[in-house]
């Protein structure tokens, strides 16, 4: 834990928001404390280090999304500075076998 953010999975690169973490808080982080630049809402995420662009953001120790821009250590990561990484992880199929309501 490092102050009110919760590392959730040692893998994360990010962390996550217990409470309001006022604008001005400093964080201690793997790299330094660093100021945060604007209030983070509670269950919003914070990068745990510098991630680069195309990065994928694990939470849960589970890939959420991809960084669309570098993002700096200690920096608000939400839906402006990443993009969703979800993908089905199976296929309905019919009892023939064939994908359900794909039609060739």
């Amino acid at each position: 834990m490092t102050g009110p953010f919760l590392l959730l999975h040692p893998n994360d690169n990010v962390l996550v928001a217990r409470a309001l973490a006022p604008e001005g808080l400093e964080v201690a982080l793997e790299g330094g404390t660093v100021r945060l630049s604007r209030p983070i809402p509670m269950a919003h995420k914070i990068a745990r280090h510098a991630i680069d662009e195309g990065t994928r953001i694990l939470k849960y120790g589970m890939p959420i999304g991809i960084a669309t821009q570098a993002i700096a250590a200690g920096e608000h990561v939400h839906v402006h500075n990443i993009r969703s990484a979800y993908t089905a992880t199976h296929v309905l199929q019919d009892a023939d076998g064939v994908s359900a309501g794909v039609s060739q």
